[in-house]
């Protein structure tokens, strides 16, 4: 009985770590997030090169973690993976401080996610394995401290360049430095035993059960509505321009970074905070219920994005943003857990990214092309119908899950 409450420790421990990493991390990424595609289009990069860039982001990243996944499973190994994906992210990160034009941003900005297809789902698996039966728990407290982290970032971006006045690229070595530090908590994270599986990836993911195969398309139409956080940031930054058009170009600048970047704060205080909350919901009354209520929040921060601006609506909807995310993105990640065979949960789980993840160039691409032949409102609309009818799929196909 004494064992059992060690290793149960141990493994709780694990989640704790993990979830420092990612604050850790978080911070460093976070002090870039919000000042990127406003470096973007200071080097004279347009609305769909946003689109580009925030679809690359996640694709890169993506393509990799249904592989990493399944060499993680196959090897039984997870923390090596985990290791080598942060210190990758750390070196990208430095070399995009030294961009000179868009084209360095969109290929090393892409390049840095390469970092996060090594880590994720061998970091997903491990909080799976450290869970002891609660992963909505599990997953919602690391993305509490993922996202902590990210409002500390983004805070700290914002004094550096509205008190201090440092430039894009003085912020980003910066947080480049910061995100070498995030990997020395992993050398205290202890690898849960794991037996290699004997698999081809074309059988592991053959394998993987139809719940959870038509999850992966409700997710991935959904996924085409979630466009790049970019847009949102952009959005507001458009109309602010046009808000300090009375004062000094000087001024008018620096109300038009600044106030998206306070207002990407307060998105991620309500992203991190609501997350263990809603983690705990899901794990009480159903996940697909919890996920169905994200999507519907979703539908309404589109069109409102779409149809409202004005300071005051800017941060309601961004709040509505913080909360859509601390709803779908820690229970998608544990339903799809729910959904997976325990011997192939980091092939299920890179699976469930790597979908996710490939859906994103497209939608965010027809989010950017959208943005500069119509306009953002266009954008937001498109968002608006795309995720719409990824809760009628989910309201038609609930028969298939059982919670």
């Amino acid at each position: 009985m004494t064992n059992q409450k060690n290793n149960i420790r141990k493994l709780s421990s694990n989640i704790l770590l993990l979830g420092f990493v990612s604050f850790l991390n978080d911070f460093s990424s976070e002090m870039i997030a919000p000042i990127l595609p406003m470096f973007i289009t200071a080097l004279g990069g347009a609305g769909i090169i946003i689109g580009i860039a925030g679809g690359l982001r996640d694709s890169i990243s993506s393509v990799l973690k249904v592989f990493c996944g399944y060499w993680s499973d196959r090897t039984g190994k997870r923390k090596i993976f985990v290791t080598s994906g942060y210190l990758t992210s750390a070196v990208f990160k430095l070399l995009l401080s030294f961009s000179q034009i868009w084209q360095h941003v969109l290929v090393i900005s892409g390049l840095e996610r390469i970092g996060k297809g090594l880590r994720t789902a061998p970091r997903d698996a491990i909080i799976s394995d450290s869970a002891s039966g609660k992963m909505g728990k599990g997953f919602g407290m690391h993305r509490a401290l993922d996202t902590s982290g990210a409002i500390f970032g983004s805070a700290a971006v914002f004094v550096l360049f509205w008190q201090f006045g440092f430039n894009f690229k003085t912020v980003i070595f910066i947080a480049a430095f910061l995100a070498l530090f995030s990997v020395i908590p992993l050398i205290f994270v202890k690898e849960t035993a794991s037996t290699p599986q004997r698999i081809s990836l074309h059988l592991g993911i053959k394998n993987l059960n139809r719940p959870f195969k038509i999850f992966i398309v409700i997710s991935g139409v959904f996924a085409l509505a979630n466009f790049s956080y970019m847009f949102f940031i952009l959005k507001a930054k458009t109309y602010f321009i046009s808000w300090g058009v009375n004062y000094a170009p000087e001024v008018r600048d620096k109300i038009s970074v600044g106030i998206p970047i306070l207002l990407y704060i307060l998105f991620n205080i309500f992203y991190a905070f609501l997350s263990v909350p809603f983690g705990n919901l899901s794990d009480k009354i159903g996940r697909r219920k919890v996920l169905m209520i994200g999507y519907s929040l979703f539908v309404v921060t589109s069109f409102g994005f779409a149809f409202l601006s004005s300071l005051y609506w800017f941060i309601v909807l961004f709040i509505l943003y913080g909360i859509v995310n601390a709803i779908i993105d820690s229970n998608q990640r544990a339903f799809a857990s729910d959904l997976s065979l325990r011997e192939l949960r980091a092939t299920a789980l890179g699976t469930f990214h790597t979908v996710i993840g490939l859906v994103a160039l497209p939608a965010s691409l027809i989010a950017g092309v959208l943005w500069d032949r119509l306009g953002p409102q266009a954008t937001f609309i498109y968002g608006g119908i795309s995720s719409s009818i990824s809760l009628i799929l989910f309201l038609v196909l609930g028969k298939y899950f059982r919670e």
